[in-house]
Parts: C-alpha cells; structure tokens; sequence
C-alpha cells in the first residue's frame, strides 16, 4: 500500500503535474556566510535549457527498447506563472524557503531556471544549508505543469520538447533518487 506522501504524488500527477530532476549539472551549492551578511544562501539550476536527457525507456510491442528524451526550450518559463513558488527539502515535510515572503529567488537566466533560497528563517534551515554545503545534498529537482510540448519520433527514439510551463509549483533540494528523470 502506497505511503500518504506516494497517494499525494500519484494524485497531482493526474491532475498534470509532473516532477524532474537535474542530473545533466548538479550545480547545487551553499555560499559563503561572510561574504552574505550571515544568512546561509543556496544557489543552483532546477534545470537547463535546450540539453537533452533521457526520461525513460520501455519496450515497445514489437519488444523493441524505445528511449524517450526530453528537453526544455529556452523559452518555456517565458509565460508561467510562478506567484508561489515554495522551496522543500526530499519533496515532504516543511517549507524552507518561498518566494511569497522574499527568501526565494526564481528566474530563468541563459543556463536555466536559476534559484537562490535564504535558508536563514527556518529552524531546519542550518541542517539542510550544512547539508548542502558538504555535499549530501546536491540535486534540485522541480514539480510543475506543462502547457505546450512537442514530441517527435527518430527510429526507436520519441524526442520530447517541453515549450511552455504554466506553472511551477515546487523545488526541492534532495539526495535520493527521485520518481522521473530530468
């Protein structure tokens, strides 16, 4: 029987949500106190743009293994909304940063979607900040809706290309492997 948290996933999948990881470059890091008046500030990409990764594969009815790539167009974030974007660690348990209250920064930049979280006003703040920091956290990964993609087929491969995010929803720090590639 499914965990509370797995019925949770399960139901906003349904609904259009969708998760992803960033293995490609697991730029994930704490930064320095001094040099940012004491507050433990973490900065990295939840995902690049225009880099093809492998989402996952299947045998097909021929039995024949297909490999289902996906991308992120530069452009996608260009319209989505993201009001209350919130910042989690291992996608359960308690909010350390949101950008609702100034401690999370979102924005695509010329990598990717770029964050910066202040870890400073939650008291699990310093654990996952020291986590961070010695690396046993070092992947983001993010939860959102698609409003427009393009899929392609190139012999036993279907290429995906996600053109438009409505919505995000969530990032999270982790250090296990999450449910989908990305």
């Amino acid at each position: 029987m499914p965990s509370k948290d797995l019925e949770k996933i399960l139901a906003k999948i349904d609904q259009g949500r969708q998760f992803r990881r960033n293995d490609l470059h697991p730029e994930f890091r704490a930064l320095d106190r001094e040099e940012n008046n004491g507050d433990m500030i973490v900065e990295g990409h939840a995902t690049t743009f225009d880099e093809e990764y492998e989402l996952f594969e299947y045998d097909n009815w021929n039995g024949y293994r297909v490999h289902v790539f996906e991308r992120v167009d530069r452009h996608a974030f260009d319209e989505t909304d993201m009001s209350d974007v919130i910042f989690l660690y291992d996608h359960a348990g308690r909010v350390m940063a949101r950008n609702r209250n100034e401690t999370l920064t979102v924005k695509p930049d010329n990598i990717g979607l770029f964050i910066r979280a202040n870890l400073s006003g939650s008291d699990l703040g310093p654990g996952l900040y020291s986590d961070i920091q010695n690396g046993y956290v070092d992947r983001m990964s993010m939860q959102f809706t698609v409003a427009a993609h393009q899929m392609t087929e190139e012999r036993d491969d279907e290429n995906k290309t996600i053109r438009m995010i409505r919505t995000m929803a969530r990032l999270t720090g982790w250090k296990t492997v999450a449910v989908m590639g990305a």
